[in-house]
């Protein structure tokens, strides 16, 4: 049996509400686009996806999860400004973006990657651009219409404090995903 598996920091309420507020806006913006859209309570800020994974490997993601809490304070973050992946004339992805200006966050990334890959886990291609996704775009039609609707709308910036690494499984139904807690792993270097 597999789980589709990630780890990821929790947003506080405030910065929820924000985001639906932002998304509400886009959506009565009056693009037509075929999009999922994220939906607040399951907002994240995904430090490394796994995709399906077996069962009884689980329990290395959370070692690996839980060594690299281990070594860092909480971090403080700043959520701020609009983007698009890949770019506004071919958006796939709509989201909101994160500053690490202590680069404390891009640390821990790269910790959780090089204990992921002792345990046996791949590591990510991509250089890590930390961002909280809002939209996924399923089809080109009225999607740069959307997406420069998206760049034009300001995102008050919300600084925030990362306090504990979650692993999740993720469940996805018709309803959008299901998000629950493997194991949690409190940020607590003293």
């Amino acid at each position: 049996m597999e789980w589709r598996t990630f780890c990821a920091f929790e947003l506080p309420v405030e910065l929820r509400a924000q985001l639906e507020n932002h998304i509400r806006g886009l959506r009565s913006n009056g693009a037509d686009v075929r999009a999922s859209w994220s939906r607040p309570e399951n907002s994240h800020l995904t430090l490394k996806f796994f995709g399906n994974v077996p069962v009884d490997k689980l329990p290395r993601i959370s070692s690996a999860a839980d060594y690299g809490a281990k070594h860092f304070s909480p971090i403080r973050i700043e959520v701020a400004k609009t983007g698009v992946f890949p770019n506004v004339n071919r958006a796939r992805v709509l989201w909101i973006g994160v500053n690490d200006p202590s680069g404390e966050l891009a640390r821990l990334h790269r910790m959780l990657e090089e204990q992921c890959a002792i345990a046996g886990f791949p590591t990510e291609d991509r250089a890590f651009k930390p961002h909280l996704t809002i939209a996924r775009i399923r089809t080109p039609e009225g999607a740069r219409q959307l997406a420069e609707a998206h760049m034009r709308m300001e995102f008050k910036s919300s600084e925030i404090t990362l306090n504990e690494l979650i692993v999740f499984r993720s469940e996805p139904s018709s309803k959008g995903s299901k998000y629950t807690p493997i194991s949690k792993h409190p940020l607590a270097h003293n």
